[in-house]
């Protein structure tokens, strides 16, 4: 059970390990952009493209859908990216259903946990699979592998790192349960906890009276989506919107706090209470994504100003 990309790789895997699969439950097709196309999730691409049988239920309580389940007889379910299970599908299978989570729980519990964990500026992630129960990422731990994070590291990148660990654990999980070598733990409860809640688009403007480090690291963990936001004014007092995908830091007099200081030529500069803020590339509202470098032989932003 699935929907996106990082579902698939697990899928995948547990296909070339020689497992059967019975079925494949994702999203129904969605209507999306301006012409309405019709959309399939990741994971329906791969299983038309292998032939395996596909179900794309409504409402997960359907009881056709649940007939169908119930009839494919399978062992066991394997959960990655998909929705909340009821209890009347966690429990049908006689050795349970686990689901692939992208942190080392119980940290970064939710719908964004990559993100987070790099807006955080977190130097480690890793993939949990666990048994699902009827809380939110809180069943029992049946495996993890640690992950490390690197410095330019980006949502994307640690995306496509922690989908191929997770397709690995996801076997390795399927082995220790079919030849009863693993027992499930419970989760323990750390004095903090970081949670990892669904990011809108609300969430994405750059705050730029936090300092250099935050900024960079938040701008990391959008990118290449949702993707940090920020909006200047032209000369005219026009506002331009942009998603501002990577940037680096420099040390320095900040000075006034959203100043924009370019060369016109190389770089754009901002202005932070403990540094500056040279932004790398970027795409306005319907545009394509641009280095400096393009955008600045474009647009003359040296009497630009940054709305904070």
């Amino acid at each position: 059970m699935g929907t996106p990309e990082f579902a698939v790789s697990a899928l995948e895997s547990v296909l070339n390990a020689g497992y059967e699969v019975v079925g494949v439950v994702t999203v129904p097709d969605r209507q999306s952009g301006r012409g309405l196309k019709v959309c399939h999730s990741a994971v329906k691409e791969y299983a038309l493209a292998h032939n395996l049988h596909l179900m794309q239920p409504e409402k997960l309580r359907d009881e056709i859908f649940l007939e169908e389940l119930k009839s494919l007889d399978a062992d066991v379910f394997v959960v990655v990216a998909f929705r909340m299970l009821p209890e009347v599908v966690w429990s049908m299978p006689r050795m349970g259903t686990f689901n692939l989570h992208a942190s080392l729980l119980p940290q970064y519990r939710g719908a964004a946990p990559i993100n987070w964990a790099i807006i955080n500026g977190e130097k480690k992630s890793g993939v949990t699979t666990f048994l699902l129960n009827d809380k939110i990422d809180e069943g029992k731990i049946l495996m993890q592998r640690q992950i490390a994070i690197n410095d330019d590291d980006t949502a994307g990148t640690l995306h496509d790192k922690l989908a191929e660990a997770g397709a690995e654990l996801t076997v390795r999980t399927l082995d220790a349960l079919f030849d009863g070598s693993i027992e499930a733990r419970s989760q323990e409860q750390p004095e903090r906890m970081m949670p990892a809640p669904k990011i809108f688009k609300t969430d994405c403007a750059i705050d730029w009276h936090k300092g250099k480090n935050e900024i960079r690291n938040f701008v990391r963990g959008l990118c290449p989506y949702p993707s940090a936001t920020t909006t200047m004014l032209n000369e005219r007092g026009d506002e331009i919107s942009l998603k501002i995908f990577e940037v680096s830091t420099e040390e320095g007099d900040g000075g006034n706090v959203g100043e924009i200081i370019t060369d016109q030529k190389s770089h754009i500069k901002i202005s932070v209470n403990d540094g500056f803020v040279s932004i790398i590339s970027l795409q306005m509202s319907g545009k394509k994504r641009l280095s400096v470098n393009e955008f600045l032989r474009g647009y003359n932003v040296k009497n630009w100003k940054l709305k904070i």
